[in-house]
């Protein structure tokens, strides 16, 4: 299991001096590649700036990964956290995200697979956001790509 500090600290290291449509492509095209390699049938998105910078569905995605994708961004752009921070929260007090803050679940899904896309000093300013797998593996995709394209890798 993922701890609360753990995923803090992800979120806190994987941040840009920039983002721009270019690096939006680039993620994108890792997950695809990473996708492919194995075989994961994901739906991805890369969004900043008020847009979707990227998105692709890969054989044996769904229509239902992309409703996942949309409720998960919701999630961290109401609460600024990763999806699966925002769930190992309410898991931890004994609550889920509907009951604590009274939203809708059509809307609003705090699963793992959406990590926020922040500018050191600035703030977020979009999301990377992949489903498909089960919740963590989901997450831990995207933290692995992240950290590889600001490794430079």
């Amino acid at each position: 299991m993922t701890t609360l500090e753990s995923l803090l600290d992800e979120e806190e290291r994987i941040q840009f001096a920039h983002f721009d449509h270019d690096l939006a492509m680039q993620i994108g095209l890792e997950l695809v590649s990473r996708a492919r390699a194995d075989a994961l049938a994901i739906a991805i998105d890369v969004s900043a700036f008020g847009q979707c910078l990227f998105h692709a569905a890969m054989p044996g995605a769904s229509p239902d990964n992309a409703a996942w994708i949309r409720r998960k961004i919701n999630v961290v752009h109401r609460f600024g956290r990763s999806s699966m921070y925002m769930g190992e929260l309410c898991r931890s007090r004994g609550t889920t995200l509907e009951e604590k803050y009274m939203v809708d679940p059509s809307e609003f899904s705090p699963h793992g697979g959406s990590f926020p896309v922040r500018l050191r000093g600035s703030g977020l300013v979009g999301t990377v956001t992949v489903s498909g797998l089960p919740q963590l593996d989901d997450h831990r995709l995207v933290v692995s790509v992240l950290e590889q394209v600001l490794s430079g890798d």
